[in-house]
Parts: structure tokens; C-alpha cells; sequence
């Protein structure tokens, strides 16, 4: 077993803890290949970190292709001369690790530092005043220890990010991780080096856990596989980690929880379970009780009105985050008058470039000028804060009140959260319109639908031009968008069924 905890294995454990254990002790012919997304990624942040210290107009010292031995005597040569900057460089202490992109001479000593292919901070409108993120925080906090423990750190200076954005972002290791969490980001380090530690010497167990970032873990099968047999309750969709791990000692299984009498665990309008009130607690058991019944059909807890219009669209778009760039506007239009006239319109931006995107943009606001009135139809906030952003960016084609008229009530909804999270229940692990749409028997033409993949697909086709790739995207949004449509049908379609309420 590999002792050595680097930057990857923290990262990993803010991630997942389970992982860390398995990436320590588990079999490795049992994990799955590394998805062409994750690849991409990994493409995507060399090649960047590359261009970044191509533009770089001081000298550096660069290592970044010595292999590790050389690379560790050649960084602490360095150091103790004093090298203004150290790009790819590594050193230890103990089982400590690090490999910082850089290592910067800054006042009496050396700060680490990062080279991003995303934004620095955690924000979702606007990166600026956005928060920092934990995960780099562990990081650049693991090289900073490391830095402490050899005498070389600068201790008025802070690490920092070089990110996709061309800014450098100071990564202030006192500050405060949430308004909820009081540590300091060195504390949270420290904490998370601390469990590391004990998974490390198997003083800590941990249990897998579903959610969104398992579709991008190498140990996906096999811990989908224990989730299944243990009756996990993170297959209760939105029950995550923590509330699995505060409900643990209580409640083991789906199964549990399913059959349950909650007097004893709720107070009013609160329960036991940190963070989980009253109401949401009855809600998991509900749905419990669907995951564990055979046959068990969808819940509505109200009858569902929706907007009267002959013009119904069905709206998704697809965006690169990598290169922050939309580049499909896609759109499924039917008329409820003619329900078999269904067309697929899309405005598509074949090149990452300012002007492409902003003529697809262009195309897109035209074409829902001209269908109005309308009702349109998306999932989640994704559309909506994409034509925020292209506002903002393009201006002229659309002004803050076009916006806002375009998402007011009765001429837009959000089918996830204003219907299916509000309002329904359903016999799956999760609300995605990809599960959903699944259960009520669609199915899309690709064998490996995803966002993640669509992004894949546009950089081969800026790369290739091969129009096979291209049509492929296409094929995703409009599966996407009859997605969309068939949910629609099927929530028309289902009996109202009171939600217990206790």
C-alpha cells in the first residue's frame, strides 16, 4: 500500500472519504476505465497550466518533466538558494507529499500556488464574490504545511490560485470555511489530514455514499454495487452523506426508515438528526416506503396546473466550463392544438468564439420572439442562469427585463423545481430528468447520454470538424428536450395521490 498522503488524496477526501479507502485498500481490476470526460480534464489542465507559463514573462525554474527523485533534490536545492520561481516542483516530510504547480519566493519565504482550468472560487453568478473552495483550500494548505514543517514558508503571505479567468486568487487559510462551519480553513485541513490518517491506518470506517460526483469516480460499480446490497440510504434521493451518517446509529437501511415510526425522533417541527427537520424527515420516509414498495407509482401531492398555450417549448442548452462558453441552444417545439407537429430547432456555435456564441445566442432570443405567446419548459436553474450570464455578456441582444419576461410566471417552468421536487414523489434514487424520463420509459439514442459527454463531443468536433460528432451533440439536446416532453405527458398523465404529511 502507497503510505504517502499527497494534494489528490485530500482533494479526494473532501470529494469522498470512501474513495480514499479504496483508492488504499481496494482492488485495483475492480475499478471502472477512466471516462473520455475525465480525460478531457485532465487534457484540458495540463494544457492550460502549459499556455499559462508560456505567457508567464519572468524566468522560473522549470521541473515539471525531471522525474520524482530528481525532481525532489532539484526543488530543495532551489529553496535553499532562494529561486524566485519553482514551476512543477516537489517536496516532503513524513508521508506528506506535495506537488504545487508553483512555489514562489515572496517576502523571507516561499508560498504554493495552483494553475487552474476553472474558476478559483465557488460562485455561481458571479465568481468574484464567490467563496473559496474547499477542495482547493486542502490543497494548497497540504503544500503550506509541508513548506512550515521544512522552514521555508512565508508566513505573511498566502497561497494562492492561478485560475482559467487569467486571475490570481490569495487563498486566506484563517478565514472561516461557511457562515455555519466557524473552523478556519487550516482547521478543516488539519481535521480532514487528521481522518485521512485514521482511514489510512483503518481506524475509520467509511461507508460508500450515492450522489453526483460518483458518475466521475473509478470506484463507481463496485460501490454502487454495496449501496444496493446494504439498502444504503443515500438511495433515498436528496438523503446525502451527512444525513446518512446523523441517521446511521438509528436507521440502517432504506427498508428502515420505510418502516419506521418517527414519534420518537421528531420535536415539533424539528428531530434529533442534526439539520434534518421534521417535514423533510416524514418526506425521506415517503419516499422510503416508494423505493421499497414493488410496483409503487409516482406521487402528487396537489393537482398540477400548467400554463395554457397552444406553443409548447421544451428548452435545454449545453455549455463548455472549461472554455466558459455555451454552445447549444436547443429547443423542442409542439403545438398542444396539433400534438403530432413536433420540430427540433437548435442554435449552434461551431467555434468556442465570442462572436459564435453570441450569434447563437442571437438566433436563440429570436426564435422565442417569434413564437411568444408561449409557454416554455426546462430542468433546474441551469437555462435560466445561462441566459443571466449571456446578458450580462451580451447586452445589446437583451436587455434584464427581456430576461425576466422570458422566465415570469405562466410563460416559463421549471418542471424540476417548481413541479417534480415541490410537488411529486417518485420510486427512483434520484430526480434527474435522465432517471425520470427513463421510468416513464424513454429512451435516448446515445448509449452514453450526459452532459459530461456532450462537452467531450464538442472539443473532438472543434478539434476533428467531423460532422458525425456534431450531429451526435445534436441528437443528446433533442433527446434532452423530448425528455423534457414525455415528463411533461407523464405528470398530465398521473393520479393525484395525497403525500402523507405524518
Amino acid at each position: 500500500m502507497n503510505t504517502s498522503i499527497t494534494a489528490s488524496t485530500l482533494y479526494n477526501y473532501v470529494q469522498c472519504p470512501h474513495r480514499v479507502f479504496l483508492d488504499f485498500f481496494g482492488d485495483p481490476s475492480k475499478k471502472d476505465p477512466v471516462g473520455a470526460f475525465i480525460q478531457l480534464l485532465w487534457e484540458r489542465g495540463v494544457s492550460f497550466e502549459r499556455e499559462t507559463m508560456e505567457k508567464l514573462e519572468v524566468p522560473f525554474a522549470d521541473l515539471h518533466l525531471l522525474d520524482p527523485g530528481e525532481k525532489e533534490r532539484r526543488t530543495f536545492q532551489l529553496l535553499r538558494q532562494g529561486e524566485g520561481i519553482i514551476y512543477g516542483g516537489r517536496f516532503r516530510t513524513g508521508t506528506l507529499v506535495g506537488e504545487p504547480d508553483l512555489l514562489v519566493h515572496r517576502g523571507n519565504g516561499y508560498v504554493a500556488g495552483d494553475i487552474k482550468s476553472g474558476a478559483a472560487l465557488k460562485g455561481m453568478d458571479n465568481e468574484t464574490n464567490g467563496r473559496l473552495k474547499k477542495h482547493y483550500a486542502v490543497q494548497l494548505a497540504l503544500y503550506t504545511d509541508i513548506l512550515h514543517q521544512l522552514g521555508f514558508l512565508s508566513p505573511d503571505h498566502h497561497p494562492f490560485i492561478w485560475d482559467i479567468h487569467g486571475r490570481e486568487t490569495d487563498y486566506d487559510l484563517e478565514l472561516f470555511v461557511a457562515k455555519r462551519d466557524r473552523r478556519s480553513f487550516r482547521h478543516y485541513y488539519e481535521n480532514c489530514l487528521k481522518s485521512v490518517r485514521s482511514i489510512q491506518k483503518r481506524e475509520q470506517r467509511t461507508l460508500p455514499a450515492l450522489c453526483s460526483m460518483c458518475k466521475f469516480c473509478h470506484w463507481r460499480s463496485q460501490c454502487r454495487f454495496q449501496l444496493n446490497r446494504d439498502n444504503d440510504l443515500t438511495l433515498i434521493p436528496e438523503l446525502g452523506r451527512a444525513k446518512r451518517d446523523a441517521m446511521f446509529p438509528y436507521l440502517k437501511t432504506v427498508r428502515d426508515l420505510a418502516e419506521s415510526d418517527l414519534t420518537d425522533w421528531i420535536h415539533g417541527r424539528k428531530t434529533i438528526f442534526p439539520r434534518i427537520g421534521a417535514q423533510t424527515l416524514r418526506r425521506f420516509r415517503t419516499r422510503a416506503g416508494l423505493l421499497t414498495t414493488p410496483n409503487a407509482q409516482p406521487r402528487i401531492g396537489e393537482s398540477l396546473v400548467f400554463p395554457d398555450s397552444d406553443i409548447e417549448i421544451f428548452y435545454d442548452v449545453e455549455t463548455d466550463p472549461m472554455r466558459d462558453c455555451c454552445y447549444l441552444h436547443g429547443f423542442l417545439e409542439r403545438f398542444k392544438s396539433a400534438p403530432d407537429r413536433e420540430t427540433y430547432h437548435t442554435f449552434f456555435a461551431d467555434e468556442p468564439s465570442e462572436e459564435q456564441e453570441r450569434t447563437a445566442f442571437q438566433r436563440a432570443m429570436d426564435y422565442l420572439a417569434s413564437r411568444r405567446p408561449c409557454v416554455m419548459y426546462y430542468y433546474s436553474h441551469y437555462e435560466k442562469t445561462t441566459l443571466w450570464k449571456l446578458q450580462k455578456r451580451f447586452p445589446d441582444i437583451a436587455s434584464e427585463a427581456d430576461i425576466e419576461h422570458l422566465f415570469s410566471p405562466g410563460a416559463a417552468v421549471d418542471l424540476y423545481t417548481d413541479v417534480v421536487r415541490k410537488k411529486t414523489e417518485w420510486p427512483t434514487n434520484d430526480y434527474s430528468i435522465k432517471t425520470l424520463a427513463t421510468y416513464l420509459g424513454f429512451q435516448w439514442r446515445d448509449r452514453e447520454p450526459s452532459g459530461a459527454a456532450s462537452i467531450e463531443w464538442y472539443h473532438r468536433w472543434v478539434e476533428t470538424g467531423d460532422t458525425l460528432i456534431r450531429q451526435r451533440i445534436l441528437n443528446y439536446n433533442e433527446d434532452d428536450c423530448i425528455a423534457m416532453r414525455v415528463l411533461l405527458d407523464g405528470l398530465r398523465d398521473l393520479p393525484r395521490e395525497a403525500i402523507p404529511d405524518d
